[in-house]
């Protein structure tokens, strides 16, 4: 027993010490074409910031949207107040976080009120240049702005700290869903902001944040060009026969089980173009009309054989 206690703690330390190879080794990779990508991220972020959200007041969360409140109330610059906020979040991320942790958040809470600060001039001369006769259209740029900016930002593995380092606390310690912590937050400064500057800001900048949410996470994972298909069918040889030899492509067989039944059978997965996507369905579905499809958007497919013809395949079939 005390052998056997041994081998664990040695595998186990070869595990840890595996993993922590891997993690550098994925710190390290294309580091400096990640650090140029944050920074031009961060200050596209940062005039942003300066020419559509500040001066017209939209508040979306996040330290940046308590800053406007509070150089409304205060008079205080949103620089100062937001490179403060984030100094006090980094002490608190050190302290109940870990330096691993924090250490992806540190860069960019140190240069986004840096930004914030150095494109206040090039704001304040192209403003009169950037008036619009709707809104709306400045709403859509400030959107669409703050989703390509933060989605770079996060698809380099940074982020820029502020209400990103409160709902870390919050998911490790109240034990809450990220998802659900950064709703709470941005949601509670959403409504300050709604009761000093209005209800018609409020929904403006309820469209900015449904518009930044949207991009980042197309940025992040990418726009779905496939379809992923798994398919229950009692033709298995026929609609597997359709897949390998008239589409040249492969496919996966799972081995499955009724949870009714009890049968024992297959299911078919493959991979398919969006434009493909009707006629694939529809040519399965003539070949049994009973056939059972759970259909997922496919962001990526990696390895495994693809074939290129009119419909791109799968990983290959066993």
């Amino acid at each position: 027993m005390q052998m056997f206690s041994i081998m664990c703690m040695v595998n186990n330390m070869d595990l840890n010490l595996d993993l922590r190879s891997i993690r550098e080794t994925v710190t390290k990779k294309n580091f400096y074409i990640r650090s140029i990508v944050l920074i031009v991220s961060i200050a596209l972020l940062a005039l942003n910031y300066n020419l559509f959200l500040s001066p017209n007041h939209f508040v979306i969360g996040g330290t940046s949207g308590l800053a406007i409140i509070i150089n409304k109330l205060f008079g205080l610059a949103p620089s100062i107040f937001i490179g403060i906020t984030s100094a006090i979040l980094i002490v608190l991320a050190l302290i109940f976080l870990g330096f691993k942790e924090t250490s992806r958040c540190i860069i960019g809470s140190i240069l986004y009120p840096f930004f914030i600060s150095l494109t206040a001039p090039l704001a304040n001369y192209l403003i009169p240049y950037l008036q619009f006769d709707s809104t709306i259209v400045v709403v859509l740029i400030a959107g669409i702005l703050c989703g390509v900016s933060n989605g770079m930002i996060y698809k380099t593995g940074f982020n820029t700290g502020g209400s990103d380092i409160l709902m870390k606390i919050m998911n490790k310690y109240g034990k809450m869903p990220e998802g659900k912590a950064v709703f709470s937050i941005n949601i509670v400064i959403m409504i300050f902001g709604c009761i000093i500057f209005g209800a018609n800001k409020f929904i403006y900048s309820l469209i900015i944040l449904f518009i930044n949410t949207m991009l980042i996470d197309r940025i992040i994972i990418g726009v779905s060009n496939s379809k992923l298909f798994f398919i229950y069918t009692k033709e298995e040889e026929k609609v597997k026969t359709f897949i390998m030899e008239e589409l040249k492509t492969g496919v996966t067989l799972f081995n499955a089980k009724g949870g009714f039944s009890g049968e024992e059978s297959h299911v078919l997965m493959c991979v398919v173009p969006n434009q493909d996507y009707y006629v694939f369905k529809e040519t399965v579905l003539e070949i049994d009309k009973d056939a059972f499809f759970v259909i997922n958007d496919c962001y990526e497919v990696t390895g495994g054989v693809q074939k290129t013809r009119k419909i791109i395949g799968s990983i290959n079939g066993k």
